[in-house]
């Protein structure tokens, strides 16, 4: 990713100029702060950027955004579902533990805002995505 930010309101909240990685975190019934610490390791250490660098390697930026729609469920009928999905006091804090441990780590964090509408945006340098379970 070469840019990214999120606004709120017709304000920028976060920003990152790349390379870095924009980090949507879904947060499930099941996840934790030992699933939080680990994923914080996993995205600080992955080697996806150019060169198969790591954010860690070149210190690049991340932008951690809560994403709850990641476990929208369309299977059954027309409309998606999201009881899959943690409620805000339960997932709130497990973002914030993400972006706690990055920055423990030495990482550059910018975030969004839990629970508002949020306008993401984003440059992608060369389309990748990933799925990053723990």
């Amino acid at each position: 990713m070469s840019q990214a930010s999120v606004s709120v309101e017709g304000r920028v909240v976060g920003a990152i100029d790349g390379p870095g990685l924009l980090v949507l975190v879904g947060v499930t019934h099941d996840d934790d702060p030992g699933k939080a610490r680990r994923l914080a390791a996993k995205l600080w250490g992955l080697r996806i950027l150019q060169d198969e660098k790591s954010c860690s390697d070149v210190n690049a930026p991340l932008l951690v955004v809560s994403q709850f729609t990641l476990y929208g469920d369309t299977r059954k009928g027309r409309r998606p579902t999201w009881t899959a999905a943690a409620p805000g006091p339960v997932a709130e804090p497990l973002v914030d533990a993400v972006v706690n441990e990055l920055r423990a780590l030495g990482a550059k964090v910018e975030t969004g805002e839990f629970g508002a509408d949020m306008q993401v945006a984003l440059v992608n340098d060369g389309p990748i995505t990933l799925i990053v379970e723990i």
